[in-house]
């Protein structure tokens, strides 16, 4: 049978220690091993070690925070300039994805673009000159969507990475703007 493993925070050892002191004097043997868990259980505020667990599961239910990295964030953040414009497009393939989410960002949830305007946007955004990569990266990798003619585009509404918000803190940073 495997075991288990289950963290106990105890908030206040003084109390514990008490408590557990006090459930182990009135005792004549040592306790079981089950006996003992319980016992701790009970010193840390619960009602058994079945309580303990259940209270475990439900903690470990809430959505952790992704880790964030921030030396790809460091990275990418080298490709735009003072005022927030990517200056140039990098060549690594493991910055593309952020750069592209850094102009995801920009473009507003639900509204449509035509091509002229979306055009003038990534050229905006970006001063390397070469709208259409950036409009064929949007595409090809799912941040965005083209209609069948290549008049309109749209935003795709998505999780972005955790990187993104960092990223984003660390160009207007540089701006001054935060």
């Amino acid at each position: 049978m495997s075991r288990e493993i289950h963290a106990l925070t105890i908030s206040d050892l003084s109390s514990f220690a008490r408590a557990l002191r006090e459930s182990l004097g009135k005792r004549e043997a040592p306790p079981s091993h089950v006996e003992m868990v319980n016992l701790l259980s009970k010193s840390a505020g619960y009602r058994n070690y079945q309580h303990f667990r259940a209270q475990e599961e439900r903690r470990s239910e809430v959505p952790r925070p992704e880790p964030v990295d921030h030396d790809l964030i460091e990275r990418v953040a080298r490709h735009f300039d003072g005022a927030g414009v990517l200056m140039r497009w990098p060549a690594k393939n493991s910055l593309q994805p952020l750069c592209l989410w850094a102009l995801w960002s920009r473009m507003e949830a639900g509204r449509t673009y035509p091509d002229a305007e979306m055009t003038a946007l990534l050229n905006r955004w970006a001063s390397f000159g070469d709208h259409a990569l950036l409009r064929r990266a949007l595409v090809s990798l799912g941040y965005a969507v083209r209609s069948k003619d290549g008049r309109i585009y749209r935003r795709i509404e998505q999780k972005p990475p955790a990187e993104l918000s960092p990223l984003l803190r660390r160009v207007m940073r540089t701006q001054g703007a935060v």
